[in-house]
């Protein structure tokens, strides 16, 4: 436990903001400009290129790839993020897997609310089988609402009648559009990132007045998962979506789904990101890896 390092990274992240709901280009401005001082390993190689009819940002080892693909989507509330806001995450799976990833930039809300980015997700998926990668050789992988994503664009593609990729990593997702889990409030004074009235700010943006109940937008309260490749949910303690990852480990257990949920003390939301910074994100990250490799392995 980096007791002093986990400090400093909650004192960064409380630093004062804004008073009251912010414009979304301010939003997208804030969250771009935090996402760029993560650390990208430098050996991975980026070169833009489309999936489904979307920009995707795909992202290579240095050296000979591994066999597989890791399909990603970003985080940023739905509503803000890129593949290059994520790329200290999808570059540190890339870079200890030796697996490539298409990194896909979906739409955004509010001007593309729900289920836009579903949408964008599926059919990147069924470019990539249209293409000849054959599913047992993808994984569906995502941090904060990609983390969701990654669960419901496998929701969405099951019942499709697509088959599934062979797992899910989902790092710190959001996973409950009702927000009725405990963490919700019961982590707030823990939680240097989140509130419930910011992201019940940026998710009415997301549902523009859809029923939030659906199981494509609360999957950990209503989603069936039967069928469902294995899933890895990393999460910290410190995070009011902390329950967004525990409830769907119950679900997907009670589905008979092979689930870990790994959760980690003291640590806010997507922590895996202060990779460099915090012994407990190149813990998780080296732990992420591992599972992607075993569940992309031939057998």
């Amino acid at each position: 436990m980096s007791t002093e390092q986990r400090a400093r990274i909650d004192a960064m992240l409380r630093r004062p903001q804004p008073a009251g709901p912010q414009p979304i280009e301010e939003i997208r401005a804030g969250f771009e400009k935090l996402m760029a001082t993560m650390a990208v390993p430098p050996d991975i190689r980026t070169a833009p290129g489309a999936l489904g009819g979307r920009p995707v940002l795909r992202v290579d080892p240095a050296g000979p790839p591994r066999a597989g693909t890791i399909l990603y989507f970003h985080g940023g509330g739905w509503v803000s993020g890129s593949p290059r806001t994520a790329l200290s995450l999808t570059g540190n799976l890339v870079a200890r897997t030796g697996v490539p990833a298409y990194s896909v930039d979906y739409r955004l809300a509010p001007e593309h609310p729900f289920p836009a980015a579903i949408e964008d997700a599926v059919a990147a998926y069924r470019a990539l089988l249209d293409t000849g990668t054959p599913a047992p050789s993808v994984v569906f992988a995502g941090d904060s609402a990609g983390g969701g994503l990654a669960v419901t664009a496998c929701l969405a593609a099951r019942d499709a009648g697509l088959p599934l990729p062979a797992a899910l990593l989902a790092l710190s997702p959001g996973l409950d559009a009702t927000r009725t889990g405990a963490s919700i409030d019961g982590k707030e004074d823990a939680d240097p990132v989140f509130t419930r009235t910011g992201v019940e700010y940026t998710g009415a943006m997301y549902l523009a007045g859809a029923d939030p109940r659906q199981p494509l937008l609360s999957p950990a309260v209503s989603g069936d998962l039967t069928g469902f490749p294995p899933i890895l949910l990393q999460v910290g303690t410190n995070e009011i979506l902390l329950d967004d990852a525990t409830r769907l480990a119950t679900r997907a257990r009670e589905a008979g789904v092979d689930v870990i949920l790994d959760v980690t003390a003291g640590v806010p939301h997507v922590f895996q990101a202060f990779t460099g910074l915090l012994d407990e994100a190149d813990e998780a990250l080296d732990r992420a890896a591992l599972f992607l490799t075993q569940r992309l392995t031939p057998r």
